[in-house]
């Protein structure tokens, strides 16, 4: 038995959903169980929708809806027949008015919390899940959807929930072993679970990868297929590297640092549930189905120079605290690792000076006013008393990774990459290296995060193809 998770933009179009069903019908011998995402740019406009309704934008708010309505019955009517048309239709019109009257009550309270976007964003794979399989009905194959909601079941942390594993395994296998096992391919909304009380919770932007590795690990799936719109993980972003090249296998650990560190191949949470079960996961691009993909497992490639891959993460700032009073303050991290977790901050980066005299933190953006505004209240007392001289926020950096299982114990790796940007005059802000030796981590100015991945890349030869087996 396999898992095939289907994105956005793989179940974008008339013509993407029409493909999807022709790999499908050609992997029945291997028993499927199909996850999607919402269609592309669905689940951005759902909560575009949940943010006008709590300006009380009805106008806008409506005509997001009726958008949506269109496209939806438009695909179903291009799609599918008069039997399988009828039903799909009365499907869309009762979600799309559960939708309708959702947002009616956000507009009437003009307040909008994450269990209320939870509810709004689900709509797009509850819509998509039942599409998709009567599609493959009409194409001849045995279908049915399945709303995830009644088997992933997750705390009540709203727009980020954790899964309740057991639970969640046991509903899955005798919610989908059945129908997988009569010859049926259950169709399964990604990206959505449920609290104990039934509510409406989402694993996170981009989770479905996650929803098929906890469906793949309940079921003892022995493959995990994603299914993209890129050929596989790749040695770099090929929008700013055009020699980057497909990836053949990668590791469980690489693949997670890769996602960690701005790879878009993979939901970072991904991995957990199929390195529990040893169970491999392959990329594979929905639109160019015959390319081999990437296949990550235990095993890996193993390249010459110890670097796999350069990653990059944009839009991020850096947050530095600083002042001789850190020094001989060991409690000092543990009250910026608190402050960041009580507002649910991730932190890319972490890094403090061996003089203890300023730590820095690389954090979103978006998060910067929310962080800077938190830790000034936290360290308050020692602003006042100057043995803290500023906090302070640097915008307009990247943070560029070098990731790779070869890197371990491989002498020169830093020297390769700092040798190649300085000798292009390239600042280094701040750089980080965990224990585990599988990546390198740094900060640029963001002007500079082009020229600094195509360095990196051609510093370790990455455009050429490697052949030996580690």
């Amino acid at each position: 038995m396999i898992v095939m998770k289907f994105g956005g933009t793989s179940v974008g179009t008339v013509e993407a959903l029409q493909q999807v069903a022709r790999i499908v019908a050609q992997s029945r011998h291997l028993q499927p169980v199909v996850v999607v995402s919402a269609m592309s740019g669905v689940t951005d406009t759902l909560r575009a929708i949940a943010a006008d309704a709590s300006q009380g934008n009805r106008a806008d708010v409506q005509c997001r809806i009726e958008d949506l309505r269109a496209r939806h019955t438009s695909t179903v009517s291009a799609l599918l027949s008069t039997q399988e048309r009828e039903g799909m239709v009365e499907t869309v019109t009762y979600l799309i008015d559960e939708l309708e009257n959702v947002c009616h009550g956000i507009t009437l309270l003009q307040e909008l919390s994450p269990r209320t976007i939870d509810l709004v964003s689900s709509f797009g794979e509850r819509l998509s899940a039942p599409l998709v399989s009567a599609v493959l009905r009409e194409q001849g194959v045995p279908s049915t959807p399945y709303d995830a909601r009644l088997s992933i079941k997750t705390d009540d942390r709203y727009t980020e929930a954790e899964v309740d594993f057991a639970e969640t395994n046991s509903r899955l296998v005798e919610g989908l072993r059945p129908a997988v096992d009569a010859g049926t391919i259950p169709v399964i909304t990604g990206f959505i679970g449920s609290t104990q009380h039934d509510v409406t919770t989402t694993l996170g932007r981009g989770a479905s990868d996650y929803t098929a590795a906890i469906v793949g690990s309940a079921l003892k799936a022995d493959e995990i297929w994603i299914w993209t719109d890129v050929d596989g993980a790749m040695t770099a972003d090929p929008r700013i590297v055009s020699e980057a090249r497909v990836l053949a296998k990668i590791s469980y650990q690489e693949a997670a640092e890769m996602s960690y560190f701005g790879a878009k191949v993979l939901h970072p949470k991904t991995m957990l549930p199929a390195v529990k079960d040893r169970i491999p996961i392959r990329i594979k691009n929905t639109f160019n189905p015959s390319t081999t993909g990437t296949l990550i497992s235990e095993e890996t490639v193993s390249s010459p120079l110890g670097v796999k891959t350069v990653t990059n993460i944009d839009h991020v700032c850096l947050v530095t605290i600083e002042g001789s009073g850190l020094i001989g303050m060991p409690d000092t991290p543990a009250r910026v690792f608190k402050t960041t977790a009580q507002h649910q901050v991730n932190l890319i980066m972490f890094t403090q000076a061996s003089s203890e005299h300023d730590i820095c933190l690389v954090i979103l953006d978006k998060e910067s006013d929310t962080v800077v505004k938190a830790l000034l209240s936290e360290f308050r007392h020692e602003l006042e008393r100057g043995s803290l001289e500023a906090i302070t926020v640097q915008p307009d950096i990247a943070v560029v990774a070098v990731v790779g299982e070869g890197m371990k114990g491989t002498p020169g790796i830093a020297a390769r990459t700092f040798g190649a940007l300085g000798a292009h005059r390239i600042n280094i802000i701040a750089i980080a290296q965990g224990s585990s030796e599988l990546n390198i981590s740094f900060v640029v100015d963001r002007k500079e995060l082009k020229e600094t991945v195509r360095l990196v890349h051609s510093a370790f030869e990455l455009d050429k193809s490697v052949t030996s087996d580690k």
